[in-house]
Parts: structure tokens; C-alpha cells; sequence
């Protein structure tokens, strides 16, 4: 075999084993001028991951939605009827936070089937991440604070379902609690929520995870950081899981507008290179979405997102 020729098998194994991510167009949604959530990070964190050389297009895989039965796992058929029927009340829209359309229903179907394709590829490579996804907030019966559909909820059930796994963790470090992930996996003992978030941000009713650490408003890196590696490879070993699911939002950057806390861009990527240096280390499969995030300066968002994958090609590939 020539030189040439075992180039060309080279990069064609190296294709196989790449960073799978789960995007599509329909994550970036339409919304009123000045609407707080910033949308456009859908379009531009996939542009600047491409632009930077972080990925290429072929990192990039277009999910397929959720089909219905699966939705059904974990959402009441009356909640996925209202949406399918534009039945929800003024007051369940508001909850949700986004005017509801179909398109935003199908949008919820492709972000979750997305994140259920990302356990297919974390099992096979290690890792794989979902640009959209993390919706904690959504309950079985409604939807919450920008979230429609649970995606991590909706990816386990399945995924148990199938006997893929037989015990999940959540890893939930988004600035807000992740309520609707505590309520719905409240009585099951195969997955295990975690989430460490501010104490006095949204939702002020909090539901009870398997472990909530809750964070006083100004806390800053060191403190952070400190919590999180005193506890997160002793829950690991702990819970033992075949998964883990990794809520990466950072909104906890001191620059959100939300999020009350003083956690600097290093402090983020080094959160996120605790919880992949874990995984990696302890040969967990791990899939990643990415959360929240309301900056005053949309570039600092972009590039505390883009961090989280500049991470996973570092420390897996």
C-alpha cells in the first residue's frame, strides 16, 4: 500500500470517529424585536466553530424529530395535543415564555430527536453534543421558561426503554435549577439529577433533586470551581452511571443578565473541563446541549459556547 493510500484510509477512519453534533436550521426561531432570548446563537455558534477550525461542516449531522411514541415516555398526551391543536391557554403560552407556533412544536420534536441521536454517537465515540437541547424546565403536563419538550428526560426514557443504559446521570450546571428534570425523575432510581444553581434565580419554587446545590448570588471561580471538583467525582462514583447527560448553560458568566453570579469565561470552560475530563477519564458516554445564556454582549455568549466544543476536540480527539 502506498504512502498516499494509507493517508487516504487514515483520514477517512479519522472522519468515522469525529465529533458528532446535532443541528439543524429550525433551532434558530423566530421571535418579537426585543425579546430577551437571544436566538441568534443557533446560527452564529455553528459559523464561528467553522470559521475557527474547531469543526467542519461533516462535525454536523441533521436530526431527525422525536417520533411520538417516544415523545409519550416521558409528555402527556393532553400537554402534545394542545401544542399539535394550538390549544394552550394565553396563561400555559406565557409559561413558555415564546409565542407557540407549529413551528415552534416541530422545532421541540428535531431538538429532541437530536439529543436522542447523541446517546447513539456518545456510545460509539465518546461524546457528542447538541447545539440546542438542555430544556430542563419542561414538565410531563407543560412547558416552562423557554423549554417545550424535555429533551434530556425524553432521551433517557427512551434510551431505558431500550435497555440501552441502565443508570443516568444529569448533570445539570446551568445558573437555573433544573426542575423539570427533579419532577419527572422524582420516583426512578435509574437516573440520578444533579444540578447546582443559583439559590435565589428562576424558578423561585424549586423542585428536589437527587442532590441540589444551591449558590448564594456573587459567588466567583475559585468558590465555584471548588464546590464542583469536591463533589462531582465523588457523585460519579457514587451513582456509577453507563451515562451521563451535561446541561452546559452559562448563563452563569458574571457578564449574563440573569444569572447573578460572578463565574468568568476561564471559570466556565474550566467547569467544562472538569465534567469532560471526568467523563473521559472514567469512559462514561457523555452527551452535551447546551443550555442557557442572556448576555449584554452577544460575542462573550458565542464564545462561552464555543469553549464547551473547542473542550470536547481537545480532550477527545
Amino acid at each position: 500500500m502506498s504512502e498516499t493510500d494509507l493517508k487516504q484510509r487514515f483520514i477517512i477512519i479519522r472522519l468515522k470517529i469525529m465529533l458528532k453534533i446535532a443541528w439543524s436550521k429550525i433551532y434558530r426561531y423566530d421571535l418579537p424585536e426585543g425579546h430577551r432570548f437571544p436566538m441568534e446563537k443557533y446560527e452564529l455558534l455553528p459559523e464561528q466553530l467553522i470559521y475557527e477550525g474547531t469543526v467542519t461542516e461533516d462535525n454536523f449531522f441533521q436530526p431527525l424529530p422525536l417520533d411520538i411514541e417516544d415523545l409519550l415516555l416521558t409528555h402527556k398526551q393532553e400537554y402534545i395535543d394542545k401544542l399539535l391543536t394550538n390549544g394552550l391557554s394565553r396563561k400555559e403560552e406565557r409559561k413558555i415564555g415564546f409565542p407557540v407556533t407549529q413551528n415552534l412544536v416541530e422545532r421541540g420534536f428535531v431538538i429532541s430527536g437530536g439529543t436522542l441521536a447523541c446517546v447513539d454517537h456518545a456510545l460509539k465515540y465518546g461524546i457528542s453534543m447538541n447545539i440546542a437541547g438542555g430544556t430542563h424546565h419542561a414538565f410531563p403536563d407543560r412547558g416552562e421558561g423557554f423549554c417545550v419538550f424535555n429533551d434530556f428526560a425524553l432521551a433517557s426514557n427512551v434510551v431505558l426503554k431500550r435497555a440501552t443504559v441502565k443508570k443516568i446521570l444529569i448533570v445539570d450546571l446551568d445558573v437555573h435549577q433544573g426542575n423539570g428534570n427533579a419532577f419527572i425523575f422524582r420516583d426512578d432510581p435509574r437516573v440520578f439529577t444533579f444540578s447546582m444553581h443559583g439559590a435565589g434565580n428562576y424558578p423561585m419554587k424549586k423542585e428536589k433533586s437527587d442532590l441540589d446545590i444551591s449558590l448564594p448570588d456573587g459567588i466567583e471561580d475559585r468558590a465555584y470551581l471548588r464546590i464542583l471538583r469536591d463533589t462531582l467525582p465523588a457523585l460519579i462514583d457514587r451513582v456509577e452511571p453507563n451515562l451521563i447527560f451535561y446541561q452546559a448553560g452559562v448563563d452563569i458568566l458574571e457578564s449574563d443578565k440573569l444569572g447573578r453570579l460572578k463565574i468568568s469565561k476561564q471559570g466556565v470552560k474550566e467547569r467544562d473541563r472538569i465534567v469532560l475530563s471526568l467523563c473521559r477519564k472514567n469512559r462514561i458516554p457523555l452527551v452535551v446541549s447546551m443550555g442557557g445564556g442572556y448576555p449584554h454582549k452577544l460575542n462573550d455568549l458565542i464564545d462561552a459556547h464555543a469553549n464547551t466544543y473547542r473542550l470536547a476536540q481537545e480532550l477527545y480527539f
